[in-house]
């Protein structure tokens, strides 16, 4: 496959995993493409809990379960109607997830290229959670970023450390199939803008 080919099949996913767990070394060599992503300074600020436990994926997607519903509290009658039917997370039945951290202090008090924009670390991580996406698409695998949570309560519950920040739940899982279009799409929530509407010439 292509990465061209793997960007363009990508999808967020929620209801298509079959809940086979992936096999411990195609997870190896989806973390390796992670590791290998491009980081500020050489600093590879990221890290990666792996969590299979299904108590703690059953208390986790409770977590989320409630983060959902005060979300879905907060829209207009008409938008809630168009959100009640998304599916936001598949973290039990991918019987994976990844927690993706960020570390700001990796790499010391002087990180070359950081000192002007300090975003570039978490930026770091953030490419490896795309290196990761599309590894797991090569290797047929699905990944969904579950964002519904309180950042301290992840924290929590996979003993992250002071000072490092969970930026992503990942689930990751075998897939019946990759939808051919976003979810987002597909169930009228927002449409995706086209390329020329994107791109700028000299200025924006």
């Amino acid at each position: 496959m292509s990465v061209y080919d793997a960007i363009r099949i990508r999808r967020d996913v929620r209801a298509e995993y079959t809940g086979e767990v992936v096999a411990d070394d195609v997870l190896r060599r989806i973390l390796d493409a992670a590791h290998r992503a491009p980081s500020v300074g050489n600093s590879q600020p990221w890290d990666f809990v792996v969590v299979r436990d299904k108590g703690v994926l059953a208390t986790f997607a409770g977590h989320v379960a409630e983060q959902r519903q005060v979300f879905a509290d907060t829209l207009p009658p008409d938008r809630a109607a168009t959100f009640d039917p998304i599916k936001i997370d598949g973290i039990v039945e991918s019987g994976t997830g990844i927690v993706v951290t960020y570390d700001h202090a990796r790499g010391g008090r002087h990180v070359l290229g950081r000192q002007t924009v300090a975003d570039t670390g978490v930026f770091s991580a953030v490419l490896a959670i795309q290196n990761l996406w599309l590894a797991a698409v090569a290797e047929g695998v699905g990944v969904g970023w579950v964002s519904f949570y309180d950042e301290r309560f992840l924290s929590d519950l996979v003993a992250v450390p002071a000072g490092v920040r969970p930026i992503a739940w990942l689930c990751v899982g075998s897939v019946a199939e990759f939808q051919t279009a976003p979810d987002l799409e597909r169930f009228g929530w927002r449409a995706g803008r086209p390329l020329d509407d994107a791109v700028h010439w000299e200025q924006f």
